[in-house]
């Protein structure tokens, strides 16, 4: 059985409703609409969410811890979101903003434009290479950022790129001068 799927989705502010097989999440930055397969049953016990499956069947017990999980991401996304801090290494590498639309040089011949989706907000430093994606979503979270560092992998020579917060680079060394 999964162990993940047991336990229970704490919620301190989130108003969480249920209809069904349809959870709607609901709190002060988004909302969310969920819909569980048939063989999930979900209740609100006090100020938490459980997820249980109707039957014993292998399909039933894959998709239970994969919908705890997805619910407890939707959950904390309404509650207090989530953030990925992006650093661009190099010189002269360095993004800007203008409201959704973003202007990355990255030591191309020309400039990279990237429009955001509206649920992404990002913050960046005075020099343009620190960045702070915030959304609620965890998921178009993930595809932004994704994105963005697509524009220029870190290399494992001198370190230059767009690196992801936690991520890290393999160095590999130089050539060596023989003598």
């Amino acid at each position: 059985m999964s162990k993940i799927g047991r336990k229970p989705i704490p919620f301190k502010t989130a108003k969480v409703e249920i209809n069904g097989n349809v959870i709607k999440i609901d709190g002060g930055k988004s909302k969310f609409v969920h819909e569980l397969p048939a063989g999930l049953v979900a209740k609100v016990d006090g100020k938490s969410l459980v997820l249980s499956a109707e039957e014993n069947t292998r399909d039933a017990r894959m998709a239970w811890g994969l919908h705890r999980a997805l619910l407890a991401n939707k959950v904390k996304g309404v509650e207090t979101g989530f953030e990925q801090k992006v650093t661009i290494v190099g010189l002269g590498f360095k993004a800007q903003a203008a409201g959704k639309k973003m202007t990355f040089t990255l030591g191309y011949t020309h400039k990279i434009d990237y429009d955001l989706p509206d649920e992404v907000t990002v913050d960046i430093d005075k020099a343009g290479q620190n960045l702070v994606f915030k959304s609620a979503d965890r998921f178009i979270l993930g595809n932004v950022c994704d994105a963005v560092r697509s524009f220029r992998p870190p290399e494992p020579y001198k370190g230059k790129g767009i690196i992801l917060e936690g991520e890290t680079i393999v160095r590999k060394a130089g050539k060596t001068k023989s003598k």
